[in-house]
C-alpha cells in the first residue's frame, strides 16, 4: 500500500490530519535537515495506521515535502 505524505518541517506543533485514505498532511517539529523529518514522519505515519514502523518504508521525496511511503502488509497464510 501507498501513502502520500506532504510534510511541514519545523513546525510549532506536530499535527497529522488525513485527506483522504492514502493520503496525509503531516507536520513536525524537527527540521528537514540530518534525515531528522523523515524518521519523524515515519515513525507518525506507522502510529497512525497501527503498523510497526519497521513496516513503512520512504520511497519517493528524500528531499521534498511531497512524499510516498509504502507500507509493507503481512502475507496471508493460505
Amino acid at each position: 500500500m501507498y501513502i502520500r505524505v506532504n510534510v511541514i518541517a519545523s513546525a510549532k506543533k506536530e499535527l497529522v490530519t488525513k485527506l483522504a485514505p492514502d493520503r496525509y498532511e503531516i507536520s513536525v517539529r524537527e527540521p528537514a535537515e540530518r534525515n531528522l523529518a523523515n524518521a519523524r514522519i515515519r515513525t507518525l505515519i506507522a502510529r497512525e495506521l497501527g503498523v510497526p514502523e519497521n513496516t513503512a518504508r520512504l520511497i519517493s521525496g528524500h528531499q521534498s515535502p511531497h512524499k510516498i511511503f509504502s507500507i509493507a502488509t503481512p502475507a496471508s497464510n493460505e
